[in-house]
C-alpha cells in the first residue's frame, strides 16, 4: 500500500504555445475540491474573455480519485483527455489545467489539436514544482484527565501529529499518522484501558 502522492502547492506560470496561428495558453493550478474548479476556471474566462475555447482537466483526491475532463466544444477527446494525460503522466493529484485556445482561422484537425492541448498541458506542468505529500489518516483519541499520561506517552512515542485537543475532565485529542501506520496507531491506543479511539471519516 502506498501512503504518498505528488501535487502542486502553487499555481504555474502562464504558458504558450502556437500552432498555425491559433494561441493556447496553459495553466495547472492546485485545487482541493469541484467547487474550487469552477470559481479559477470563472476567473480564467474573465481574464480571457476573447478566448475561443476554454478546455480543462482535474484529477482530485488521494486515497480514491475523482476526475473529470472537458473539450469545451472542441471535437470529442481532442482537448479535455489529451490534457488529463499529461496529469497522469506527471503523476500529481489534487490539480487542475485549464488550456485556453485562441482560434487562428487555419483549422487544426483531431491531430492537430490534440497535440497542441497536449503540449500547453505538459508545458505548464513543467513550470510548476511538484511535491510528494504523505496520505494521512486522523484518529479522535477520548480518554479521562487522569489518563492523559499514558495518551501523552503514546503519541511521544510513536512521533504523531496532535491536530486539535481539548483537555478538560473528559479529554478528546485528534491526531493524524500515515496511511501505513494506521492499523499500528489503533492497536496501540485500542490496548490502553478506559481509552478509545475512532477513525475521523473523510
Amino acid at each position: 500500500m502506498t501512503d504518498t502522492y505528488k501535487t502542486i502547492e502553487k499555481p504555474s506560470d502562464e504558458v504558450l504555445f502556437k500552432e498555425k496561428n491559433s494561441k493556447f495558453f496553459g495553466y495547472a493550478f492546485p485545487v482541493q475540491s469541484e467547487n474550487e474548479v469552477k470559481d479559477i476556471l470563472d476567473q480564467v474566462k474573465k481574464q480571457h474573455y476573447t478566448g475561443r475555447h476554454w478546455c480543462y482537466a482535474y484529477q482530485i483526491g488521494t486515497k480514491t480519485k475523482i476526475y473529470r475532463a472537458n473539450d469545451d466544444g472542441e471535437p470529442n477527446n481532442s482537448a479535455g483527455m489529451p490534457i488529463y494525460g499529461q496529469i497522469q503522466s506527471f503523476d500529481v493529484t489534487n490539480v487542475l489545467v485549464i488550456v485556453v485556445r485562441y482560434f487562428g482561422g487555419v483549422k487544426l484537425g483531431v491531430g492537430g489539436l490534440v497535440t497542441a492541448y497536449r503540449t500547453a498541458a505538459q508545458m505548464a506542468l513543467e513550470t510548476v514544482e511538484i511535491v510528494e505529500k504523505t496520505i494521512n489518516t486522523h484518529f479522535f483519541i477520548r480518554f479521562d484527565y487522569k489518563n492523559m499520561n499514558k495518551v501523552m506517552r503514546v503519541i511521544k512515542e510513536k512521533n504523531l501529529n496532535v491536530v486539535n485537543q481539548v483537555l478538560e475532565l473528559d479529554c478528546l485529542i485528534e491526531i493524524s499518522c500515515r496511511l501505513t501506520q494506521k492499523e499500528e496507531i489503533f492497536n496501540a491506543f485500542n490496548h490502553i484501558f478506559e481509552v478509545s479511539i475512532t477513525e475521523k471519516e473523510d
